[in-house]
């Protein structure tokens, strides 16, 4: 359903910029609660605005990372917000994909991903993810399809946290889960996203800090998932981030970054790259996951090759390029 949307909304602002031949771009972003959707909305609103007459520019929602990268290579979307994991998994050909998709080059990164285990108090017992062993109930691994279903696998994964074992997957977006979790229908959920995360503010909110939590990752824990994936770094989330939350968490984090179609113009994408950093302040009163952007990391975390217009503003800047960044 998402791809047919995708696929009206080209034909709908191709007709609405027809007159001019104004290009049309169509961001994939993830499912509303999360921090791709508004985030992606404030860069199609920033693009379109800052390069009116030269581009239209609209945020779709999707299932996220998973799908975005299919919607890259079926030309259903040019721009799209995903996971370093899943980028450097599709580039490469491995994880979840058996043969490496390339349609789809980097142009910045945007900002951590943080991973959220929020439980049910109920279900607590030494507070890590150790306790999801002990769950046996509902947990939400995020929408089938998505970057957070399949990040949460591979961390589960490289854990011997097992589905049916230890828990009963739910497939649900963000927004869905914490009405499940407030309806006191699953016993938590994986939310990884720029904090503060809508979804769990609005679980905190209503079921307080008495009610729930979020599981911290141990050192142990985190240099195995490491072993798998190197993308992840430790990452606090400072007491006060969510209501009532006193205590500081230590989980982990791995960056998010804005991909684009390999075959747009080397012209357009530099266009687009000097545009977001020329306008940095504007994304980041949109939403402070932006707050930590900066022309300094713009390239850190990267796990696919950029595309040739961003490299060429990079390099205009000054950057250091890494020899894997740069697209044979």
């Amino acid at each position: 359903m998402n791809r047919l949307c995708a696929l009206l909304c080209g034909i709908v602002l191709t007709a609405c910029g027809g007159g001019s031949g104004t290009p049309s771009l169509i961001i994939a972003t993830a499912t509303p609660g999360g921090t791709y959707y508004p985030v992606g909305v404030a860069i199609g609103t920033l693009l379109s605005e800052k390069l009116r007459g030269q581009v239209n520019a609209s945020a779709i929602n999707s299932a996220g990372s998973g799908e975005n990268i299919q919607m890259l290579v079926n030309n259903e979307a040019q721009l799209a917000i995903l996971q370093s994991l899943y980028g450097a998994m599709a580039y490469n050909g491995t994880g979840n994909y058996d043969s490496p998709l390339q349609d789809f080059r980097s142009v910045t990164t945007l900002w951590q991903n943080v991973e959220h285990f929020v439980i049910d108090r109920r279900y607590l017992r030494g507070g890590t993810l150790e306790d999801l062993k002990s769950l046996a109930s509902p947990f939400s691994v995020g929408k089938r399809g998505s970057g957070t279903e399949g990040a949460t696998r591979v961390i589960f994964s490289a854990l011997a946290i097992a589905a049916d074992t230890h828990y009963t997957p739910e497939y649900l977006g963000y927004s869905p889960s914490a009405q499940a979790m407030m309806d006191g229908r699953i016993a938590g959920a994986s939310l990884a996203a720029g904090p503060p995360v809508a979804a769990v503010t609005q679980v905190f909110a209503q079921k307080g800090a008495d009610g729930v939590a979020i599981l911290n990752v141990t050192d142990d824990q985190l240099a195995r998932i490491r072993n798998v994936y190197p993308v992840y770094t430790r990452h606090i989330l400072k007491a006060g981030t969510y209501p009532g939350q006193t205590d500081d968490v230590q989980t982990m984090a791995q960056p998010n970054f804005l991909a684009c179609r390999a075959d747009l113009s080397e012209e357009m994408v530099y266009n687009l790259t000097r545009t977001l950093y020329e306008n940095l302040a504007y994304l980041q009163k949109i939403h402070q996951a932006t707050i930590g952007m900066s022309l300094d990391s713009a390239v850190a975390g990267l796990g696919v090759p950029l595309h040739p217009g961003a490299l060429r503003y990079y390099r205009e800047q000054g950057l250091d390029i890494p020899d894997a960044l740069i697209a044979p």
